[in-house]
């Protein structure tokens, strides 16, 4: 069982598609996510998902708190519309800082959060 915080970075049919959003340097995004382990190599696991499911707020990313995290009150946070180089700097600074159960928000990020989907089930 991994003991990291965990990036999830959507890559399906809307996020992470220049048809969709052209303006998003999406080869850019996969490079940030790429280096994330390198960059924190005890705290932080990377990967991409073929959809995270809500679409209209493409592209999507998700930050899961590490097990400490989650004891410390952390829980799964959703981002969306994350196509700015800008907001992926606030979120290296975030899980620099611990993220989700140890650091605070950026207010900055704050403006990105989005409800997570719900299961069908």
């Amino acid at each position: 069982m991994d003991r990291r915080t965990g990036v999830v970075l959507c890559r399906g049919c809307c996020c992470g598609t220049e048809r969709r959003d052209p303006d998003t340097d999406h080869a850019a995004q996969l490079a940030w996510l790429r280096q994330l382990p390198r960059a924190h190599p005890d705290g932080v696991t990377a990967r991409t998902s073929e959809c995270l499911g809500p679409c209209a707020q493409a592209n999507v990313l998700v930050v899961r708190p590490s097990p400490a995290g989650r004891r410390r009150g952390g829980r799964p946070v959703w981002f969306g519309f994350v196509g700015d180089t800008r907001v992926l700097t606030l979120l290296e600074g975030w899980l620099r800082a611990g993220g989700p159960g140890f650091a605070r928000l950026p207010d900055e990020l704050e403006l990105h959060v989005v409800a997570a989907p719900r299961m069908l089930g």
